[in-house]
């Protein structure tokens, strides 16, 4: 039997976040993308973590390239995990954002339009992801918060290091 080695293991893990970005007025900061299986639909800003971020700085880097919004995480809503015709493991972090800013900047090479939108409305148009529509039943009470500044010990060399709980 062959052994396989890490890298050959993990090249088909893929690893996103994605971000929930509510205004003070309810409204969801929504993108209509323009490639994919989401390509037409209204879904969260999204993207994949790069190998010198932690996945609460790619939520906020995606977030902003894709929008131009700037948000500071408030915590983590959920967890998406699914496996692609058997061979790739697609796994993405949700996160609840604060927006510190309002106004939207669509990235028009990856969509064709970001906005912020009434999450009812937009589920009654009818041209959206699964996500959203399970979102609507997000209560802030259940979300992991950020401990961030934990030590796990000099041994192991982070150079950062965060707990969801």
């Amino acid at each position: 039997m062959r052994k396989w080695s890490l890298v050959e293991r993990c090249k088909n893990v893929w690893l996103a976040v994605s971000g929930l970005v509510i205004s003070d007025k309810g409204e969801w900061l929504v993108v209509n993308k323009r490639y994919g299986g989401l390509k037409g639909q209204w879904s969260l800003p999204a993207g994949f973590v790069k190998n010198d971020e932690t996945v609460d700085d790619a939520v906020v880097r995606e977030v902003l390239e894709e929008t131009g919004i700037h948000t500071k995480v408030e915590g983590m809503v959920g967890v998406r995990s699914g496996v692609i015709k058997g061979d790739i493991s697609d796994n993405m972090l949700i996160f609840l954002l604060k927006p510190l800013s309002f106004e939207v900047t669509a990235q028009l090479d990856e969509l064709y339009e970001a906005k912020f939108f009434d999450p009812d409305l937009l589920v009654q148009e009818g041209k959206h992801s699964v996500l959203l529509e399970q979102l609507l039943a997000f209560k802030k009470e259940r979300m992991q918060t950020m401990l961030d500044g934990v030590n796990p010990g000099d041994q192991f060399g982070y150079t950062s290091y965060k707990l969801f709980m």
